[in-house]
């Protein structure tokens, strides 16, 4: 069961509010909208180590990000380069869009 809309798609820089890597920026790799969750690139990295595998020989300590609460992000505009919040409004042609509420610049590509 979905809660909240989450307007947060994969491919969008968003920048962390809150948390160890507040104010870092990244760009969104997966969005898992059952958890609520995000996974961005260079946020929220762990360490984990693991074992030789056939696959992977070597072991060791591993590297990789993990995933944060989308309500911990927010969007980054393009045109102002500010975490802004986003309003929905329809084109004339009926399509949906994201945009900015402080300089009106539709977000979507």
């Amino acid at each position: 069961m979905l809660r909240d809309k989450c307007h947060i798609k994969k491919d969008d820089k968003v920048k962390v509010i809150t948390g160890k890597d507040k104010g870092k920026i990244g760009k969104v790799l997966k969005v898992d909208r059952k958890k609520d969750r995000i996974l961005v690139e260079n946020i929220n990295v762990v360490k984990r180590h693991t074992r030789p595998t056939a696959k992977n020989r070597q072991g060791g300590i591993v590297e990789s990000e993990a995933t944060v609460p989308w309500s911990n992000v927010m969007l980054m505009c393009s045109k102002c380069m500010s975490p802004v919040r986003i309003q929905m409004r329809r084109l004339d042609d009926g399509k949906k869009v994201r945009s900015c509420r402080k300089c009106n610049e539709i977000i979507d590509a």
